[in-house]
């Protein structure tokens, strides 16, 4: 149910009350409570980000040689991973062993501290050793100079392994993902192009020269279920006219802009159809580089989509009996259960959706 839906409570006016234009009765408020149990389901946060306690200067050096901290690795954009968990090595035992290396880290980062409930035993510091960009690190030749690295480790990114990954991996794989793609490309003050250290932790950069402070972004994007009048859902698809990729549609949102006009006016921009509701369900964060997917539903009454053949180039309106004969048959791909997406088209669905591959 949309929030334009919404039931309002009856507020009469008062008996015997002027109902002028200086003394008439407040308009009708909406019901207090709006959730309900149709709402994305709340995934409890399992990394403590540690904000207060990083802000101490030098607590990062403290806490490595302190001991007892555990080491994620990032090269690029790939992670050590051991068949189906990160490798996570000795925080103090890494950094002694990468000093004055070739695998020298650019950046030392504060993860946190895993919370009661993850893989990881509460309280378990974190942290991320991020090494040069433009060296394609080997599991093999890092054995040389690293214990504690499994044998038959493997480098992979998130994509490849995420599937397979514990919900603590998870949350790890994609705040290191963040706050390293985040370094990468803001080496530099903005203001005045001097070179910036970090603080914090990792989590902040200053400019040496103004004294700016710069923080990590992310990019607010929504992700849209559209429902038309009849109760069809409409998804679409990019690049050739005779791909099989269908998903729901999602855009940026743009500076002074509310997420709910946003949803408004992508919507229009890519498929040429007018949402009259929309509601926010839930969020997944995907910082790939550094996007924040806020996912709603909508409704319109429009019952035709132009796609504008750029962003879009086929969109197709779906029943349900349609939708899942479809995904059966091979004549359409939607989006993995690890995503959003594929989280917005099965609360529409009212269920799980079952894949071909589920049948094979």
């Amino acid at each position: 149910m949309s929030l334009a839906e919404s039931p309002a409570p009856e507020n009469p006016a008062p008996e015997n009350h002027p109902r002028d234009a200086a003394s008439a009765s407040p308009p009708a408020a909406l019901a207090a409570n709006l959730l309900h149990d149709a709402i994305l389901p709340v995934r409890p946060a399992l990394i403590d980000r540690g904000s207060a306690a990083r802000l101490k200067p030098g607590m990062l050096e403290e806490l490595i040689a302190g001991g007892g901290a555990r080491a994620m690795v990032l090269s690029g954009r790939q992670a050590l991973i051991d068949g189906s968990s990160l490798v996570l090595l000795d925080a103090a035992e890494l950094a002694r062993h990468l000093k004055d290396t070739a695998y020298a880290p650019e950046q030392l980062i504060y993860l946190g501290s895993a919370l009661p409930g993850s893989d990881l035993a509460a309280g378990t510091q974190l942290v991320l050793f991020i090494l040069p960009q433009q060296f394609e690190v080997q599991a093999e030749e890092f054995e040389a100079h690293i214990a504690g690295i499994p044998r038959g480790a493997q480098w992979a990114g998130f994509r490849e392994v995420a599937a397979a990954l514990n919900p603590a991996d998870t949350a790890l794989f994609i705040e290191a993902s963040a706050i390293a793609n985040w370094h990468a490309t803001h080496t530099h003050c903005p203001r005045c192009g001097t070179a910036t250290t970090t603080e914090t932790g990792g989590w902040v950069r200053r400019c040496p020269a103004d004294g700016s402070e710069h923080y990590p972004r992310t990019d607010p994007a929504i992700i849209v279920t559209v429902v038309g009048p009849d109760g069809r859902l409409l998804l679409g698809g990019g690049g050739p006219l005779d791909a099989k990729n269908y998903s729901t549609l999602a855009g940026f949102v743009e500076p002074g802009e509310s997420l709910e006009q946003a949803v408004v006016r992508e919507i229009g921009e890519e498929v040429g159809v007018r949402v009259s509701a929309c509601q926010y369900l839930g969020s997944q964060p995907w910082p790939f580089p550094a996007s924040l997917m806020l996912g709603f539903t909508a409704t319109t009454a429009d019952a035709e989509a132009t796609p504008d053949g750029v962003e879009v180039t086929r969109a197709r309106w779906f029943s349900r009996s349609e939708l899942q004969a479809a995904v059966l048959s091979g004549e359409i791909v939607i989006s993995s259960r690890l995503s959003i997406a594929r989280a917005l088209i099965e609360h529409w669905y009212g269920g799980l959706i079952q894949d071909r591959a589920d049948n094979v």
